[in-house]
């Protein structure tokens, strides 16, 4: 019984805790590398934000449009006013011996009650200045969606990397296990050994001090698990109580691509990169607001036009009248308020510009970075495999040795380990391979096609 109870233990560790006590577990999600990075490109919190960003520089355009369309309005007045003719300021001449027409001291005449009611239109027909806004305004939009775009790349890398996190704490939990079985199946070897009068004491004691120390790795491998399971969800943008099933453990991943010659990375990085299109975008928005800027010291012209009735208030003889024309307008000068634009537009062209170079420049070095990372961590999962190998060789001969009673389990611990510390580098091994794959994908700009 006291042998048992160890593999329940590492069992009840391994299983979600509504689980291991007997609650009913929530639906389980079955979920892929490929899966999370395309469902956090869709659904992320910084992705969604981004495409409502690039929502309103589309509603800019149609501000902007604005300028050129005609617009057309409605009113209807009823005014009542009462005046003082000295404020007319004209002098009414009589013939001489009659009567003035007005007080020249003033008088008050009225209430005078009218009611006007019309309607207005009025269209720009030539605007270079509001055209140049509209071009720009579609240049600005154009450079959000691409920001869009670059946020679920980088969302689609972040929740990648938060998967191999998952997948490489569910490795190191499944070593765990492995390592309590061991310890586990060594104690047990060691009592009937003291039993049967052929061990000592100190072998006993060995053995349960090492699955002591096991049993502790197992309690902390859970909670990286637990851990690592919550920061995925959240990078997903999935309900926190989600159980999680994932399809592609660490081993299963892809190890044999071959990695792509550096030259042809750097050059789909710097082709398919949103953030560089983004900026691209960018420059031809500011480019575009500095010609808008100029092109409004250019005339202007509009036309204009109204139609309505009007009369005494309640006199039931409306007449119609209207108005109409062109006009056109010449800026002329405003206090150099357009120069001051072109010199903003200007510097913040320099500055996008040293900031196009400078994330060209850092593509090349994320490409660079991502393709050594992936050279070192292949060698390494070799090395670390191999080390695994020679570990569990040692294992196995120093336990045949224990077993046959020639010498005692001190061996067999310090092979066992070795054993342990050989299967969290072939873990942390994997992981990193993983990780610089994704990086590289991140870097060419295609986190969003991973597999």
């Amino acid at each position: 019984m006291a042998v048992a109870l160890p593999m329940r233990l590492a069992l009840a560790l391994a299983l979600p805790l509504s689980a291991a006590w007997g609650q009913a577990a929530p639906p389980a999600a079955s979920l892929s590398l490929g899966d999370a990075a395309r469902l956090a490109a869709r659904q992320n919190a910084a992705v969604v934000a981004a495409r409502y960003r690039a929502d309103q520089a589309d509603a800019r355009i149609t501000q902007r449009r604005a300028d050129l369309l005609p617009t057309v309005s409605a009113f209807a007045l009823e005014n009542g006013r009462t005046l003082n003719t000295a404020t007319f300021g004209i002098d009414f001449p009589t013939p001489p011996g009659q009567q003035p027409v007005f007080d020249p001291a003033g008088q008050v005449e009225g209430p005078v009650n009218t009611f006007d009611m019309r309607g207005r239109f009025s269209q720009p027909v030539f605007d270079a200045g509001a055209m140049g806004q509209v071009r720009s305004a579609r240049a600005a939009a154009e450079a959000s969606d691409f920001d869009a775009d670059a946020a679920a790349d980088q969302a689609a890398a972040i929740a990648a990397s938060a998967y191999v996190r998952a997948a490489r704490a569910d490795a190191q939990l499944g070593a765990r296990i492995a390592d309590s079985s061991l310890a586990e199946d060594l104690l047990r070897v060691a009592r009937e050994q003291l039993r049967a009068g052929v061990g000592v004491g100190l072998d006993v004691t060995r053995a349960q001090s090492q699955l002591a120390a096991i049993r502790s790795q197992l309690i902390t491998a859970r909670n990286d698990r637990g851990r690592a399971r919550l920061e995925l969800l959240r990078t997903l943008g999935l309900p926190l109580d989600t159980r999680l099933v994932l399809t592609d453990s660490l081993a299963a991943l892809r190890l044999d691509e071959a990695p792509p010659a550096e030259d042809d990375a750097i050059a789909q990085a710097l082709r398919a990169r949103a953030d560089l299109h983004s900026v691209d975008a960018q420059l031809e928005a500011v480019e575009r607001q500095t010609g808008a800027v100029r092109a409004e010291r250019l005339p202007t012209i509009s036309a204009f036009g109204d139609y309505g009735t009007i009369g005494k208030n309640g006199g039931g003889n409306l007449l119609g009248t209207y108005n109409w024309g062109v006009q056109l307008s010449l800026p002329i000068f405003d206090g150099l308020r357009r120069e001051g634009r072109i010199e903003e537009q200007t510097a913040l062209h320099r500055e996008i510009d040293v900031r196009r170079r400078d994330l060209r420049e850092q593509a090349s070095v994320e490409v660079r970075t991502a393709l050594l990372d992936l050279a070192s961590a292949r060698e390494a999962v070799s090395a670390a495999r191999e080390r695994v190998t020679l570990a569990e060789q040692e294992v196995s001969q120093a336990s045949e040795r224990f077993r046959a009673g020639v010498a005692g389990n001190a061996d067999v611990f310090t092979a066992s380990l070795s054993l342990n510390a050989a299967r969290t580098q072939v873990v942390d091994a994997l992981a990193a391979f993983q990780t610089a794959r994704i990086a590289l994908a991140r870097a060419e700009g295609g986190a969003r096609e991973l597999r």
